[in-house]
């Protein structure tokens, strides 16, 4: 990229200080435009889900990996549990939902407790062989006795769509029957998932992110305290395609031990590392045998870095010199934190990020690990914590003694507890992706880009005041 009238600025910048001005395209369609990151993760959309605990977890993994892109499993998770929640989700289908499924003897409260578990809002009533018999939806729980049993609330004899259909015909079933969701059966009568007419478009509109074996992609990640190696191992031998090497500051001599113990063990996937806001900061990771360096100090909206020490960097400016290094040393760079709308996804791509890391933002789904709660005036939100909070630390340290586990949680860098709410027309991570992908296919057309590394060789970059970054919002009602 470079920035208008070949002028570079005299300070750092941050995404909302700066702009895209739209070139001569030849690209005709938005579809046309092919996202897929360029790093060797796998990835067909650039969009990695962060390795924090509010927002990385199975479902997260699962939902992301079928529309293109990653999911981080923390490292604060114990290995054996990675192994169960890799084999887990490679083990999902590349098209069809994961359905909730009870029996008809099993109650609304239940039914209403795992209903916010998925963004497709249905439990599917199961009878014997795992045969689907009934669907149940929050509106067929509205009014009723949270003891009633399922039988008695369900849509019995419900239609049904059979295994492996293509999702161009599964939608038009779907549509032509008025049907918003179908469970999806198995030739031997057992339910394997759930498609909702949105479920099937978007399957044609994505690509699933898969491993060589057509299974869905997933990494995690894992610190640079103690035996890192036989961690790495573990997670390794679970099968995990990417593998992140995390600490809040990730130039230091910590991490360049922790990556040569890790390439001694002659890795076969990518190899994360971070986090890094300078050139000479990717230099010594990818020296030290770092695939892809992680970039961002102090941008996300769980971190309170910068206030507490002052140190960190605009984001913006980070990417920009941060990709500009790594693609002179042969690297990718993940853009990682600080992302709030869809343009600031973009202008970090077009600054040379091959992916962005997006944490916060997506707590505040369905798809994230926690518990939905509803505030005084019904909205729904989630719990997020920052992974360098008092509450991760705590968490992280379980085994030490409570003399060292008090030690450590004085020196927090990240709030412990944050409502994340879930956007009413957007509840959904899917929701979520395809507002992002929408604005970073159509700021690829306005560069005339047909793909990432064109887009990063393309883009035009301006630098605004605060009055011009405001001009650009929306106005939902008159002023």
């Amino acid at each position: 990229m470079r920035f208008l009238h070949d002028t570079s600025p005299a300070t750092d910048l941050t995404y909302s200080d700066v702009f895209m001005v739209p070139g001569r395209s030849a690209v005709g369609s938005r579809l046309d435009v092919d996202l897929a990151a360029r790093d060797g993760s796998g990835a067909t959309i650039p969009i990695v889900a962060a390795n924090m605990t509010a927002v990385s977890g199975r479902r997260m993994a699962e939902t992301i990996a079928r529309r293109g892109g990653l999911a981080i499993l923390p490292q604060d998770i114990p290995g054996d549990v990675v192994a169960d929640v890799v084999a887990w989700v490679k083990s999902r289908d590349l098209v069809a939902d994961t359905a909730i499924t009870l029996g008809p003897s099993d109650t609304v409260g239940e039914a209403l407790a795992l209903l916010p578990k998925r963004a497709h809002g249905a439990v599917i009533v199961t009878g014997a062989g795992g045969a689907p018999v009934g669907v149940v939806t929050e509106a067929d729980c509205a009014g009723a006795d949270r003891f009633a049993q399922l039988s008695t609330v369900m849509s019995a004899d419900p239609f049904t769509l059979p295994a492996g259909i293509e999702p161009a015909q599964a939608f038009d079933l779907l549509h032509t029957g008025r049907h918003r969701l179908a469970p999806v059966v198995a030739p031997s009568g057992e339910c394997t998932g759930i498609l909702t007419r949105t479920g099937a478009l978007r399957a044609t509109l994505y690509s699933p992110a898969t491993d060589r074996r057509g299974r869905l992609r997933i990494g995690a990640a894992v610190g640079v305290n103690g035996d890192v190696a036989a961690k790495a191992k573990q997670l390794l031998d679970a099968e995990i395609d990417v593998l992140v090497v995390d600490t809040a500051h990730g130039h230091q001599d910590k991490m360049l031990a922790a990556l040569r113990a890790i390439r001694g063990l002659s890795p076969s996937v990518p190899v994360v590392a971070g986090n890094v806001v300078t050139a000479q900061g990717v230099a010594d990771l990818a020296e030290a045998g770092a695939d892809i360096i992680k970039v961002g100090v102090g941008p996300g909206a769980m971190c309170t870095t910068r206030m507490m020490t002052g140190v960190g960097r605009p984001q913006f400016s980070a990417v920009l010199e941060c990709s500009t290094a790594a693609a002179d040393l042969g690297a990718h760079v993940w853009a990682d934190g600080g992302v709030r709308h869809p343009r600031d996804v973009a202008l970090a791509l077009a600054a040379g990020a091959s992916s962005v890391m997006i944490g916060s933002w997506f707590a505040g789904t369905y798809e994230s690990p926690g518990d939905t709660f509803r505030d005084s005036s019904g909205r729904l939100y989630k719990e997020s914590f920052g992974m360098a909070s008092a509450r991760a630390v705590r968490v992280r340290t379980a085994s030490d003694s409570a003399y060292e586990r008090a030690r450590k949680e004085l020196f927090e860098e990240g709030i412990s507890s944050a409502r994340m709410y879930l956007d009413a027309d957007r509840p959904g991570v899917e929701d979520l992706l395809d507002m992002i992908v929408a604005g970073v296919r159509s700021s690829c057309t306005y560069a005339g880009a047909e793909d990432l590394a064109s887009f990063a060789e393309r883009a035009v970059i301006g630098v605004q005041s605060a009055s011009g970054y405001t001009e650009g919002m929306p106005v939902p009602t008159s002023w």
